[in-house]
């Protein structure tokens, strides 16, 4: 395992290049360019506040600012999930030409997407600070486990799925549904205190993205740090599937070439 994670360092350069080439060309061509990278959790926040807001009341104060801490960090997640399988088969033409390792794919993708999470949650401090929200200094520091926590899953997740798709490509479409399932199953529209109490631990312990949400939620919300339980559990979790995806993959890439 070193000696793979030494060759991918060496290739580095490699994943900065196409980190930087899919972030300049993901609104190539559009009028307002890098702004989507803002409008479309707007776009988003906006429709999901008037919903339960007004149409279906949820009854929580600041619905918009509970929803938005949680959303963008599902809109990072769920991106992996549904773009990340395609992110292997869609340079099909460079895997089966040149060699290097081809966890070098799903990692830049992955990274390329925390960077629009990241530059997103610029939308959610300036808010922050608009309706002067206080912060607790403490809480926010607990921002850097959270994320990383969440980028290591997106990862292993990401791992399984690129490999899977090169063998079955109905995948990228299966995932479609199957992440717009899962913003319902996790807690990003609602507080997890409304699963009923008997299946709140199922609910935790199947769903790896829920302690993530919450510990977000936690921090910018509530500002208060999150519970060490909830972060563990995250954390392990988070870890456990970064090492299964990666394994997957090793064992899955060594016929990519042939199944392109």
């Amino acid at each position: 395992m070193i000696k793979r994670i030494k060759e991918i360092y060496e290739y580095r350069t490699m994943i900065s290049s196409l980190v930087k080439r899919d972030l300049k060309g993901r609104y190539k061509g559009s009028v307002l360019g890098f702004l989507w990278t803002f409008i479309n959790p707007l776009f988003q926040l906006l429709i999901y506040t008037f919903v339960f807001s007004i149409v279906m009341r949820s009854g929580i104060e600041d619905y918009y600012m509970f929803l938005f801490v949680a959303l963008i960090p599902w809109i990072f997640f769920s991106t992996c999930l549904a773009g990340g399988t395609n992110c292997v088969m869609g340079q099909k033409d460079m895997v089966k030409k040149i060699y290097f390792p081809r966890e070098v794919l799903p990692l830049s993708f992955v990274i390329s997407q925390f960077i629009n999470m990241l530059l997103s949650f610029i939308v959610i401090f300036a808010v922050m600070l608009i309706m002067r929200y206080t912060f607790n200094p403490m809480a926010i520091l607990c921002l850097i486990p959270v994320m990383i926590t969440e980028f290591i899953l997106a990862l292993g997740f990401t791992f399984i799925l690129s490999a899977v798709t090169v063998f079955f490509q109905d995948m990228q479409f299966i995932m479609g549904i199957l992440t717009m399932a899962w913003q319902f199953l996790s807690p990003v529209m609602y507080s997890e205190t409304m699963v009923p109490e008997q299946y709140r631990g199922i609910y935790l312990i199947v769903n790896p993205m829920a302690p993530i949400i919450i510990a977000y939620r936690d921090i910018l919300y509530y500002h208060q740090v999150p519970a060490l339980s909830t972060l563990l559990w995250a954390l392990a979790m988070g870890v456990g599937l970064f090492f299964i995806g990666w394994f997957a993959f090793d064992r899955m890439q060594r016929h990519f070439a042939e199944e392109m």
